[in-house]
């Protein structure tokens, strides 16, 4: 943890002052002397090569992470769950203006277990000194398999962040974007089969792109909890592919509010109205936005 502690003080010290600190020690402008690590110049050097790598392209980044740290099975392991992340952030859209993988960030890794994340706002202020910078981190999380257990001696994988609500809000508040919003989101795009989530990513960042609130399933239930989990959250239509929507390039949509409208009235052969699926249709795959859109218009005439 001291090393991870004299790395968090790159943007304060620099490269010559993390050296220090890792090594016999720093003093500051004011004289205050900080212990070293104690660490010899062979580590030093490997430490501070890693934190040299920064570049404009994640699958660059990776590559020279992994000639860095090849030698060491955790090291690899790691470089991988990196490229693992940049598939999905390209399946949904994220290239590398918006998301960027910056080997100096440091979070609380007491109880992280895997990658570590901010969410940064880049546009410029003037701070109070009068120096004109980027506003910043306004949020941050990471991975942390074990976090849960401790506290309730239950293995569960669990991926969590916080947001800092009062640096977002002045945030907003200089961006003039302070206005009541409603962010709810209308449409669940649902997970049949986990080696299809790049393109369930795919599918989500489309919606979005097209001005449409989307939220991506990301539990493991199966497909009866994810209609429910979206009735209750009032979501009005999921999205469905599976191997059979794949293979023809189709996608399946279901119309939640008119589903629930139908099944007051179904009756007593009930299995006949399932498998009819009055509320749900196929569309082909590059129609997708229109026949979500379609359906949410729909709402949005009546006023509901």
């Amino acid at each position: 943890m001291h090393v991870l502690r004299s790395i968090d003080k790159l943007d304060r010290v620099g490269l010559e002052g993390v050296a220090l600190l890792l090594g016999p020690g720093r003093r500051d402008e004011s004289g205050d002397f900080a212990k070293g690590v104690g660490l010899g110049p062979a580590q030093i050097d490997i430490i501070l090569n890693y934190l040299k790598i920064k570049t404009d392209l994640r699958a660059q980044t990776c590559g020279e992470l992994e000639r860095l740290v090849s030698p060491s099975a955790v090291g690899r392991e790691g470089v991988d769950e990196l490229r693992q992340i940049d598939d999905a952030l390209t399946a949904a859209g994220y290239d590398d203006r918006r998301v960027l993988i910056d080997p100096t960030v440091v979070r609380g890794l007491a109880y992280y277990t895997g990658p570590v994340f901010e969410g940064v706002l880049t546009f410029d202020i003037v701070d109070e000194t009068g120096v004109k910078r980027p506003f910043g981190s306004v949020f941050g999380g990471g991975r942390y398999d074990d976090l849960v257990e401790r506290f309730t001696g239950q293995k569960m994988p669990a991926t969590g962040s916080s947001i800092g609500v009062d640096r977002l809000l002045a945030a907003l508040k200089v961006l003039g974007k302070t206005e009541d919003r409603c962010a709810t989101a209308h449409v669940l795009v649902t997970r049949l089969d986990k080696n299809l989530t790049a393109h369930y990513q795919t599918l989500a960042a489309e919606l979005r792109r097209a001005g449409i609130n989307a939220e991506l399933y990301v539990g493991t239930q199966g497909i009866g909890k994810q209609f429910k989990y979206a009735a209750d959250s009032g979501k009005t239509v999921t999205v469905v592919v599976g191997e059979d929507e794949m293979k023809i390039d189709q996608v399946s949509i279901k119309d939640l509010r008119l589903g629930d409208e139908l099944s007051k009235n179904i009756g007593a052969d009930r299995k006949q109205w399932l498998e009819q699926q009055p509320a749900q249709f196929s569309t082909p795959r590059s129609e997708l936005v229109s026949a979500v859109r379609t359906v949410l218009e729909r709402y949005a005439r009546s006023g509901e």
